[in-house]
């Protein structure tokens, strides 16, 4: 990968900030747009603005089509078997709630088990809190290794027979631990249960095969993969979807209107109410084409690499504390710190000072501090588009930032 080519595809890091050259490690958060996803949401509202589905004039046939025409991008993308599995959504937020409220709601009851990780993102924990609190259901967590890791052997010992539901990220957004999702599907599967796959930070960097993983729900967002926000994907089992019901009614997701009475569209229309994500959809297909063009294979290892370079360069830094696996390979591009008795905020602060943007706080995923037994921490996060250069500027930053506080306390 030539990243000195890739950066220049996406024209927000080509600026100073603060005064200097804009290094941006915040990618977990929110990646960055390459100008052909830029390109295609603009021309979009520049050529072929109209609604999708309802009208048959030039406009609606051409949005539909694009529009639609990324769902068969996502379907080949992820390899589910019809474009019915395909549900869009706001982000894997929307879609993880849609699963509780619909799925979750109705088949959980009280005796039932819903296990889940101490490292899960809020997105994947509150909507299954509030299915145990709705049904009665009880919420168990599946233990963690010293480094953050998932051990099998406690993965067979903590989901039962009685276990309907189990809820797991693909990546940690904190740790960047990379799950056995299939390992863990498989054993939930000989129970009986469902499993739930968060894969928000396991689209960008990780080829996904959901007939491979044999997953029964996996939800992404697009602005975390060079998308757009405000558009995100729900893969459903179509036998679990189809005895579903939609949680949003209105507009599109009809079939039939009585004064008494309506019936739903088929799949995957009847999840999808009102006015679609028209120009979010188009935008994540392009993204999807940028990130294929460029492969799967080599973003994550090019992300091995810099997250190899990037804990051997920290390491070197007196009173640095490094959060999850110590070996590159276990980890995506994520390595999560905390610099002595600086509170990550300062250490954030005094980074975007240099023109170096990262992440500070307990990033959304509360219980996993606890476990780690910290308020908050700070988070260099990377992508296709970041360099050793981009690394060599933050241990910079971080042994500046270090020597200021030194001076002023």
């Amino acid at each position: 990968m030539n990243t000195k080519e890739i950066k220049q595809l996406f024209p927000i890091l080509n600026q100073e900030v603060n005064g200097h050259p804009l290094v941006y490690l915040d990618s977990a958060a929110t990646s960055q747009k390459p100008i052909q996803v830029i390109d295609a949401i603009t021309n979009y509202y520049r050529q072929d603005n109209s609604n999708v589905h309802r009208g048959v004039h030039t406009l609606g046939t051409r949005a539909t089509d694009a529009y639609e025409g990324a769902r068969e991008k996502i379907r080949k993308f992820i390899n589910a078997k019809s474009i019915e599995e395909i549900v869009y959504t706001r982000g894997t937020t929307t879609a993880l709630n849609l699963v509780a409220s619909s799925y979750g709601n109705a088949n959980l009851k009280e005796g039932d088990e819903i296990v889940i990780t101490y490292m899960e993102h809020h997105s994947n924990l509150i909507p299954w809190q509030q299915v145990a609190k709705n049904t009665g259901a009880t919420l168990k967590y599946f233990p963690l290794q010293e480094d953050g890791t998932l051990s099998l052997d406690d993965v067979r010992a903590t989901i039962t027979p009685n276990t309907k539901l189990v809820a797991v990220t693909m990546v940690s957004n904190v740790l960047g631990v990379m799950n056995p999702i299939k390992e863990i599907a498989k054993i939930a599967h000989e129970n009986g249960a469902v499993m739930v796959v968060d894969a928000a930070q396991g689209a960008p960097h990780l080829k996904i095969d959901v007939q491979d993983l044999d997953c029964d729900f996996l939800g992404f967002s697009g602005h975390k993969m060079c998308g757009p926000t405000g558009i995100g994907v729900l893969y459903g089992k179509k036998q679990l979807l189809e005895n579903m019901e939609p949680i949003e009614f209105g507009g599109e997701m009809i079939d039939f209107v009585g004064l008494y009475e309506s019936s739903w569209k088929e799949l995957p229309w009847k999840f999808e109410g009102g006015t679609p994500i028209i120009a979010g959809a188009i935008g994540l297909g392009a993204a999807i084409d940028f990130i294929q063009e460029i492969g799967l294979d080599n973003i994550l290892e090019h992300e091995h690499k810099l997250a190899a370079y990037t804990l051997e360069k920290m390491s070197t830094i007196e009173g640095i504390s490094i959060y999850g696996p110590k070996e590159a390979e276990k980890r995506a591009g994520v390595v999560t710190f905390n610099l002595s008795d600086v509170h990550p905020h300062d250490v954030a602060t005094v980074l975007d000072a240099e023109g170096i943007a990262v992440r500070a706080g307990h990033h959304c995923a509360q219980p996993l501090m606890k476990w780690l037994d910290v308020s908050a921490t700070a988070r260099a996060s990377f992508y296709l588009y970041n360099s050793e250069e981009d690394i060599d500027r933050l241990v910079e930053g971080l042994v500046k930032t270090k020597e200021y506080f030194s001076d002023v306390f």
